[in-house]
């Protein structure tokens, strides 16, 4: 099961994904967690993919694809994959479908969780105190939230035209998104 969510900053979309992978033993695919981790060493790949997210933008469509590219391939994902932040582009989601088409293994749902900004500038600076996130302040959360309106959200219409988006409003408890998109 290959399974995108699409969502804004904070949206709830690690906190879903983490609970479905119990449910369906498949494993959750951050791309924030994935480039986080390459941002942790001393490298010049560090430092540049560091250059993008601190500034609240999207790290390079070909460098993301790489990443995932070889994550799928992967035997952990034989049975499938929670995307979780992966594709944010429309080339993202192009690449997505060009390599799922490749290995013959077609998506199986796009789940949206809505949430509006208000809410999201809340919940992002309540997760910067708790979690040390450098990268949850004040102003990359708005930029992170202009380039989410302006490069990720065409994907709901992309993946709508397509048949395989479901919304599901993130504003309601975890469990009661959990009880939403189950059953899938």
């Amino acid at each position: 099961m290959l399974i995108v969510f699409i969502g804004p900053p904070g949206a709830g979309k690690g906190t879903q994904c983490r609970r479905l992978v119990e449910l369906f033993d498949i494993p959750h695919l951050s791309t924030g967690e994935m480039l986080r981790a390459v941002m942790e060493q001393d490298t010049a790949l560090s430092r540049y993919v560091a250059s993008y997210i601190n500034a609240g933008k999207l790290a390079p469509d070909h460098l993301v694809m790489r990443i995932v590219s070889q994550k799928i391939k992967s035997p952990d994902c034989a049975k499938g994959a929670l995307f979780d932040g992966f594709p944010r582009t429309m080339v993202q989601a192009q690449m997505l479908d060009d390599l799922l088409t490749e290995l013959k293994r077609p998506l199986d749902v796009v789940l949206e969780l809505r949430v509006p900004d208000e809410v999201l500038i809340t919940r992002l600076l309540k997760r910067a105190k708790i979690d040390g996130r450098a990268d949850d302040n004040d102003s990359t959360i708005r930029e992170r939230l202009r380039v989410f309106h302006e490069q990720t959200k065409p994907l709901v219409q992309y993946y709508g035209a397509q048949g395989k988006l479901r919304s599901v409003d993130g504003t309601e408890s975890e469990l009661d998104v959990l009880a939403t998109l189950c059953p899938l």
